[in-house]
């Protein structure tokens, strides 16, 4: 598969390795009768083994990958995060599990930032499926922080038990997503076929009991109106409930409760590509060099979550979340006025803005056995409007 025109071209070795994924999803799309459900794409497209956007060796995070994540911007993210997650260790007495760790720089700010506050882990789980990741996460570690990987256990799938915070930045928007497509005369599946020796979309029945029974109970969305649901965070949210003994789950990304996900005006939905720090709307473009994503319906993690037995501790915009975390006094003890303090101030706007991160992204906690209420969500809870 190639590139669009207007997006910077692979070299040599890395179009191989998306023609090499493209030929693989072809086979599969073969192999089932002409038709595969776009989670399946999406799952292919990220996480094929070996070929995968996330579990092969091309660089993601950061100004040379293809998009930033908060952490990537300022350790002020990490630092805030840790006196939340102090405060939910000092009542739970446990650990910390990271979901998709990432380059690692959230384990490494997070842990620093515990250390200072007296609360640092005897143990910080990372469930990294990603062999050439996991390599990346040590890496750093050894050379920021060396004094902290004995501490640092990774995990290729979720524990039996675990008690203490669970945190999950930007994992629950990389989940593969169904596509369903409103029309006339009813809701069918947005999957995947194959036209020559390229992609295409195809609408079929939902075969699915359970994805159709999901489908009835959504905001009625008029004709002609293509969204995503994801299956797959429920079913993520429900493992997590059964494996935490006490504690917290909490969850930053970008999205909508129901109403507004499922809003007329989004008739398109909310599925975006990101390649080189390009955003664009062509899943099929270069498969495996680009990464998939769609918005959270965070009514449906709210709602999974309490359906496992878990309580709703809070949920907010990012903004909000951050600055009952303390981060702008943290801003304010770099030292006003200094190079350093600049650079901080304009990662710490763009992470609170509204017109940047702070509306779009949202913050979520589920939870048990906590004994009172979540520092970051002490003002500014919107936990009713899910």
């Amino acid at each position: 598969m190639s590139a669009h025109a207007d997006l910077p071209p692979p070299d040599a070795d890395a179009l191989a390795h998306s023609q090499a994924l493209a030929r693989l999803i072809r086979a599969e799309i073969a192999a089932a009768g002409g038709w595969i459900s776009f989670a399946r794409y999406m799952e292919l497209a990220l996480y094929a083994p070996g070929l995968g956007y996330y579990s092969a060796g091309a660089g993601k995070f950061g100004p040379t990958g293809d998009f930033v994540t908060a952490p990537e911007m300022t350790p002020l993210f990490g630092r805030a995060l840790a006196r939340q997650a102090a405060q939910v260790l000092a009542a739970t007495g446990g650990d910390i599990l990271e979901l998709g760790p990432g380059s690692g720089r959230l384990a490494v700010d997070l842990l620093r930032a515990l250390e200072g506050l007296g609360q640092l882990p005897d143990c910080y789980r990372l469930l990294e499926v990603s062999a050439d990741l996991r390599a990346r996460q040590r890496a750093l570690f050894a050379a920021e922080a060396p004094e902290l990987l004995p501490r640092l256990v990774w995990l290729d799938q979720l524990p039996e038990r675990h008690a203490g915070l669970v945190l999950g930045n930007e994992v629950l928007d990389a989940l593969p997503v169904h596509l369903v497509h409103w029309t006339g005369a009813g809701a069918l599946e947005r999957g995947v076929a194959v036209d020559g020796e390229t992609f295409a979309w195809a609408d079929r029945p939902i075969a699915d009991a359970g994805l159709r029974e999901t489908v009835a109970r959504l905001p009625a969305a008029g004709p002609d109106y293509v969204s995503e649901v994801c299956p797959a965070a429920a079913a993520l949210v429900a493992s997590l409930a059964a494996m935490l003994e006490r504690g917290a789950l909490l969850f930053l990304d970008y999205g909508f409760p129901r109403a507004e996900y499922y809003h007329p005006q989004r008739a398109a939905g909310t599925l975006m590509c990101h390649y080189r720090h390009r955003a664009h709307a062509d899943p099929f473009s270069l498969p495996g060099l680009t990464d998939l994503t769609a918005h959270v319906d965070f009514t449906a993690v709210a709602e999974a979550g309490v359906a496992a037995g878990l309580e709703l501790l809070g949920y907010a915009g990012q903004a909000q979340f951050l600055m009952n975390c303390g981060l702008l006094d943290l801003l304010g003890g770099i030292g006003p006025g200094t190079p350093d303090y600049f650079k901080a101030a304009a990662a710490a706007q763009k992470l609170l803005q509204p017109s940047e991160m702070g509306e779009l992204f949202k913050v979520i906690a589920l939870g048990r056995g906590t004994a009172e209420p979540l520092l970051g969500f002490a003002r500014g809870d919107r936990s009713g409007r899910l």
